[in-house]
């Protein structure tokens, strides 16, 4: 089978396609053939290896994926796809069931490998029947996104809160959470460029700020949770007086703060609401396996809206 390997760290090219060996299932695990996975920031991260050791992210980076080189050279962290066979105690699926999964089920269980025409997965890990309305592709743009925004917005309470600002509101994080905000009946002003201002409005935001114009304590709104969905590699003078917007007892949140440890029950209702209409995933870029090289070059480049979906093609 097809797969993009990474034997070193380093840009782009250091992803070379490459034949090998198709996996068979342990007894407790199921075999997919992948139609579609994603190109997260953190593939980015992971395959450039951009966090020094001295870092305490960098050394835990380091032991769970490899200090000189990735320990499975297989990236990738999401995918979406049929199951093809299944191991002799697995009980929750069938073959032929089309699922969607996120691969990391927590800091230290890091199972890469989506990069791929095939994966092998535990019947318990983060997966699930993907929604029944989407293609494969939209299903891969929903775990990395829709997890990780569904994680801190449950930290901040969302139930709880009234008026949200969400920062760095056009990315695959971003988008999610505007749209899981809105869900649970909170308004949500977005955060964003000057070209993405329409998007977020589509996507269900109440209002838009562009944080290359305007100064948000010029408006004198105030908010009772803030989340960055950015983190620390993306700054701005409004993202640093957005703190100053807070109510009395508001709650501000960044997605550097702590690494989720996410639950099959978070990807069901995921998969719930985009069966309802309630979550569309936003795919900005779309790419074959064979052109992996050129799709995390342009996620390096950090402007990407929503996600950069990867078709994997299968031989004829």
């Amino acid at each position: 089978m097809r797969a993009i390997v990474c034997t070193k760290y380093g840009p782009p090219e250091v992803l070379k396609l490459k034949e090998i060996e198709k996996p068979v299932p342990k007894k407790n695990e199921v075999l997919i053939k992948i139609h579609a996975t994603v190109v997260t920031a953190s593939d980015c991260i992971v395959r450039g290896f951009k966090l020094p050791l001295w870092h305490p992210i960098g050394l835990m980076m380091g032991l769970v994926i490899g200090f000189s080189k990735p320990r499975n050279p297989i990236l990738g962290m999401v995918l979406a796809g049929k199951i093809e066979s299944i191991g002799t105690e697995v009980k929750s699926f069938k073959i032929g069931d089309e699922v969607f999964a996120w691969t990391i089920k927590s800091p230290i269980k890091t199972r890469l490998g989506t990069y791929t025409e095939y994966k092998c997965l535990s019947e318990d890990s983060v997966m699930t029947t993907k929604p029944s309305n989407l293609t494969y592709e939209e299903a891969a743009a929903i775990p990395y996104g829709g997890l990780l925004a569904l994680h801190f917005l449950k930290k901040g309470n969302i139930r709880e809160r009234k008026k949200v600002l969400i920062y760095g509101a056009s990315g695959s994080i971003g988008t999610s959470a505007v749209q899981i905000a809105k869900f649970y009946g909170t308004a949500v002003t977005g955060v964003c460029s000057t070209s993405n201002l329409e998007l977020v409005k589509s996507i269900g935001a109440d209002s838009v700020i562009d944080y290359t114009k305007e100064d948000i304590l010029n408006r004198n709104d105030t908010y009772d949770f803030i989340f960055d969905a950015v983190g620390k590699k993306k700054s701005s003078k409004l993202k640093m007086d957005s703190k100053k917007a807070l109510t009395s007892n508001g709650k501000y949140l960044s997605v550097d703060n702590g690494t989720p440890n996410p639950r099959i029950e978070d990807l069901v209702l995921l998969k719930e609401m985009a069966e309802k209409g309630k979550l569309k995933p936003v795919i900005d870029r779309r790419y074959i396996l064979e052109e992996m090289v050129e799709a995390h070059r342009y996620v390096d480049q950090g402007h990407k809206k929503g996600n950069v979906v990867i078709t994997v093609e299968q031989n004829k």
